[in-house]
């Protein structure tokens, strides 16, 4: 099928004006077309995508334009080269190479599931500053002491980075890369940190997410109108009920 130059190899960085939504969808056809192919499909239609990503056909074709990619009418999209496109879009036409900073559990976890090739990445190194952790091993990696990840960086040439380490710590991992080839973090510390220019951060809140979906999905206790205050709950709070008396005033 006939593809034209796509948004993510058009000359001057064009993919990086595209919509921040349509690009967060890019991955969710992404998974759809995987599927698609792994049942033997060779062709994917928007109504198809559609209805696997729970969004509009028209929003599908929408942001499909992104990558100058066209279907035939009746047919659709010729699934394998519309997954090609989508990688390249996404900067997954190649298996990117990522360092994960922090090996407690959660920076485990992450190092073993992005090790994953589907996934488009290469974890080369796993990076901690507790000298109980430094050279265990992480899958086929062994941990590396945090103070040798700027030279790391620089020779494994790690272009993404995830970082997975208390509040404390973050800006100083991104301090400690300020000036390498690394252009991406993944920031998976609950507090926002300061990014050099040109380079982009994504900021992941694994407790703050859940708080959110817990506004939205009320316990049955609640439902049943018989929820219970947290113990302790008012006294931790930042923002405590008034007193009889100050409730009057």
């Amino acid at each position: 099928m006939a593809q034209t130059l796509s948004a993510a190899t058009a000359p001057g960085g064009a993919q990086r004006s595209a919509p921040m939504p349509a690009v967060t969808r890019m991955p969710v056809y992404l998974g759809a077309l995987t599927a698609l192919i792994a049942s033997g499909r060779t062709t994917a239609s928007s109504e198809d995508l559609a209805r696997t990503c729970g969004v509009g056909a028209a929003i599908v074709r929408r942001d499909l334009s992104l990558l100058s990619f066209t279907g035939r009418r009746g047919v659709g999209y010729d699934a394998l080269d519309l997954a090609d496109a989508i990688r390249s879009f996404l900067g997954i036409d190649r298996l990117r190479p990522v360092g994960v900073v922090g090996a407690g559990r959660l920076g485990t976890a992450l190092a073993h599931y992005l090790s994953d090739p589907e996934h488009g990445f290469s974890v080369q190194a796993v990076f901690d500053a507790a000298p109980a952790r430094i050279g265990e091993p992480v899958g086929d990696l062994i941990v590396t002491d945090i103070s040798d990840l700027p030279r790391a960086v620089e020779a494994l040439a790690l272009e993404l980075l995830v970082i997975a380490v208390p509040a404390d710590a973050a800006q100083s991992v991104v301090d400690a890369v300020a000036g390498t080839p690394i252009r991406g973090l993944l920031n998976f510390a609950p507090v926002p940190v300061r990014t050099p220019a040109g380079v982009e951060v994504r900021h992941v809140d694994l407790a703050t997410e859940l708080q959110v979906l817990s506004h939205f999905a009320p316990s049955s206790a609640e439902a049943a109108g018989g929820a219970q205050p947290v113990p302790g709950a008012a006294a931790h709070s930042p923002h405590p009920s008034p007193g009889p008396l100050e409730a009057e005033t």
